[in-house]
C-alpha cells in the first residue's frame, strides 16, 4: 500500500516528448521501476513536484516581499546556519497572517503539476499508499491534497501558527520537516511504523535523494526534473524523470 508525501517562480514542466523519447536516465533505472511498481507506499516532495512552484516563494511574492525573503534565504545558504532557523528567518520576513495565506490561494491558487493527478489515482487504484513529504506549509499543500484525495493525515509538511486574530505567531518546531535531514525521517519512520517492505521517494531536490540515502529510509529515489533541473538529482537519483507519464507508463 502506498501513500503520497508547496515560494514565487510559476514554471511549466519541459515538453512531454523529450523525456518519453529520451533514454531513462538514473544509476538504478530498472530497480527503482521495479521497486515502484511492488511500493507499499510512495512518498512525494511538494515544491517542484506535485505543484508546478515553490510555495514560499509564492507566498513571499504574493506579500511584496519576494527579493527580501530570497536574500535571506541565500544569506542562511551561504553560512552554517541550521535549517530550523534559516525558516524562521523568512517566515519572520514575510510575517504573514492567515487571512493573507487564504487570499493567496484563492486569487493565485497552487497549480498541479501535469501528469501528477493522474499518477495518484493510478496508485491509489493500485491500492499503494501515497503520502506528502514536504518543508512547504501544511496549511497551503491540503487544498493541494483535497484534489487528489491525500489524507490531512498523510500530509507530513511544516505548520503555521497564527494568533486568534489571524496574526503570524511562528511555525511548528516539533515538525520534522523543519530541520535540516526532516524528510528522511518522516520516510524511514512510515517504513518502521508500518511495516512497509517497499517504499519509493520522488522529488526534485537533494532533500528529497537523502531520504533513499539514510539506513532505513526509502528503497528507492525517482527524482523530478519537469518543473526544475538539480544536477546532484540528475545525476544521483535511481530513476530521473521530467514527464510523469513516464512513470504512469511504468504503472501500466
Amino acid at each position: 500500500m502506498l501513500r503520497l508525501c508547496l515560494v514565487a517562480r510559476s514554471m511549466m514542466p519541459k515538453t512531454a516528448s523529450r523525456s518519453l523519447s529520451a533514454a531513462a536516465q538514473g544509476v538504478r533505472v530498472a530497480h527503482a521501476k521495479q521497486a515502484l511498481r511492488d511500493a507499499d507506499a510512495v512518498c512525494f516532495d511538494v515544491d517542484s513536484t506535485v505543484i508546478t512552484s515553490e510555495g514560499i516563494d509564492d507566498l513571499a511574492a504574493y506579500l511584496g516581499c519576494g527579493e527580501k525573503v530570497a536574500a535571506v534565504t541565500k544569506q542562511a545558504m551561504q553560512g552554517s546556519m541550521p535549517f530550523h532557523e534559516a525558516l524562521a528567518l523568512r517566515l519572520d520576513a514575510m510575517q504573514p497572517s492567515r487571512q493573507q495565506v487564504q487570499a493567496m490561494l484563492q486569487e493565485h491558487p497552487l497549480v498541479l503539476t501535469p501528469g501528477m493527478a493522474t499518477l495518484i489515482s493510478t496508485l491509489q487504484a493500485r491500492k499503494q499508499h501515497v503520502y506528502f513529504v514536504s518543508g512547504g506549509f501544511r496549511n497551503m499543500i491540503e487544498p493541494i491534497a483535497a484534489q487528489v484525495n491525500v489524507a490531512k493525515e498523510d500530509i507530513y509538511a511544516n505548520t503555521l501558527l497564527f494568533e486568534d486574530d489571524g496574526k503570524f505567531k511562528g511555525f511548528l518546531e516539533t515538525e520534522p520537516t523543519s530541520r535540516a535531514g526532516g524528510k528522511a525521517k518522516v520516510v524511514a519512520d512510515l517504513k518502521a511504523q508500518h511495516g512497509y517492505k517497499t517504499v519509493i521517494m520522488v522529488g526534485d531536490g537533494a532533500t528529497d535523494m537523502e531520504a533513499r540515502d539514510i539506513e532505513g529510509g526509502a528503497d528507492a529515489f525517482i527524482g523530478f526534473g519537469g518543473i526544475a533541473v538539480r544536477e546532484k538529482v540528475k545525476q544521483g537519483a535511481d530513476w530521473f524523470v521530467e514527464d510523469f507519464n513516464d512513470v504512469i507508463n511504468t504503472l501500466k
